[in-house]
């Protein structure tokens, strides 16, 4: 195949990818114009605003990180008090901060950290595009030419992907401090202890496990966002049906993706 040949051919198949569906969006269509848009801009240079990037990293996730802090540093609390009550009728205090910290790495740090995400980013996310929608913002860019996937979804998609991993990474760093305060204060556990054994019993696939978890996350949490931001009909009213609706279907469909996954890398060990 030649050069012009084979270069004409990629162009067809990027805007094919790139229009999928046209102004009729499903939640399939979707995904696949936010996946055309950023193979597109990694070839293209100036597709991909990093300035609109940057304010959507720090609106869905700088922002969110007290609210998501709070509730590790809690969590990290409840798994410390809880295990202390059990394992402590049998001797077993020296293994809480093994079960604090493989915990919070791989199962209540991504799930949690997420969920706070959906109701406060995720929210924030279909309320916006839903009143765009409502007040014909979104029409008036494709009538300049400006597809709203590029323009609106894209730079959140790419800000949520790269925050959502870094703010679990977090959350279960202070959840961790939970836990620490629970066992010097309350139990009277050595720090140094605590440190050695919260970091040397998780092996890295706990860590690596919760990553793919928070990956996936955060492409269920912002895709659903956008689908029901882009779609609301029927005014106020139906931006309040999309935002409610965005908190239940991603919060529903993360658990069975938590659910999902820990089974595949249960059988995977």
């Amino acid at each position: 195949m030649s050069g012009p040949d084979l270069g004409f051919r990629l162009k067809f198949s990027f805007e094919t990818l790139l229009n999928a569906g046209g102004s009729r969006l499903t939640y399939g269509l979707l995904n696949l114009r936010i996946l055309g848009w950023i193979l597109y801009g990694f070839t293209k240079p100036g597709i991909l605003i990093p300035s609109q990037i940057l304010a959507q990293i720090i609106r869905i996730g700088v922002q969110a990180i007290p609210m998501a802090s709070l509730v590790s540093l809690s969590v990290g609390f409840i798994l410390a008090m809880q295990s202390s009550t059990e394992l402590g009728k049998m001797g077993a205090d020296s293994f809480i901060p093994d079960l604090v910290s493989i915990s919070l790495m791989r199962e209540l740090g991504p799930l949690l950290v997420a969920i706070i995400v959906v109701g406060r980013s995720g929210s924030a996310v279909a309320a916006e595009l839903g009143t765009m929608k409502v007040n014909e913002e979104i029409e008036a860019l494709r009538v300049m030419a400006i597809d709203p996937i590029r323009y609106l979804v894209v730079p959140r998609f790419i800000a949520l992907m790269i925050m959502l991993p870094c703010m679990t990474i977090l959350g279960t760093c202070i959840g961790l401090v939970g836990g620490w305060a629970v066992c010097t204060i309350e139990l009277g556990m050595p720090s140094s202890f605590y440190i050695i054994r919260s970091m040397q019993r998780p092996e890295l696939w706990d860590l690596y496990s919760g990553i793919i978890k928070t990956a996936v996350f955060a492409h269920i949490l912002i895709t659903i966002a956008c689908y029901q931001g882009l779609n609301v009909e029927g005014g106020a009213e139906g931006v309040g049906r999309a935002t409610t609706s965005a908190v239940v279907y991603s919060i529903l469909w993360i658990i069975i993706a938590d659910a999902i996954l820990t089974g595949l890398f249960f059988f995977a060990l």
